[in-house]
């Protein structure tokens, strides 16, 4: 009986509890306006990898549509992973795991790199163009080895 009236208690004061709501609410709007604020002011290195990846979609634009699922999807997925894991990374509660992360990036980077050196191969971009992100992609490389160091 203590049991049963301990929880309809317990039941009625989580059911009737607006306040709690309304906070929960305000709460979530802070959380998704603060999530906006963090992704706009992470590392700088973030930032590059973000415009690497943006500048890998708007090249694969101009890819054959027999390589959709192919070539461009790849590409896609390994320049987006890049700026994905320096985020998970930072978000972790390790720096070992944040270190760990850092070098899956890496990972990604140079996966990034084989697969627009092969669309150049194949004629897919210009030479120009895989200069021009290539520059980028080696900017990238230095700033992972370098918070790398730092993080040691």
């Amino acid at each position: 009986m203590i049991r049963l009236s301990f929880f309809v208690l317990r039941l009625l004061f989580i059911v009737y509890r607006p306040s709690f709501i309304e906070q929960q609410a305000t709460s979530n709007e802070q959380q998704t306006t603060n999530i906006k604020y963090i992704m706009e002011n992470k590392l700088e290195v973030w930032k590059k990898a973000h415009q690497l990846t943006l500048k890998v979609y708007e090249l694969t634009k101009q890819f054959p549509s027999s390589e959709q699922f192919g070539l461009t999807s790849q590409l896609k997925r390994c320049a987006g992973s890049i700026p994905s894991n320096i985020i998970e990374g930072q978000s972790r509660q390790y720096k070992k795991e944040f270190i760990q992360f850092l070098y899956i990036s890496k990972g990604s980077l140079s996966e990034t790199e084989y697969h627009l050196f092969l669309a150049k191969d194949l004629k897919y971009i210009t030479e120009d163009q895989y200069q021009d992100i290539s520059t980028d992609i080696i900017s990238i490389r230095m700033m992972l080895n370098k918070l790398i160091s730092s993080l040691k």
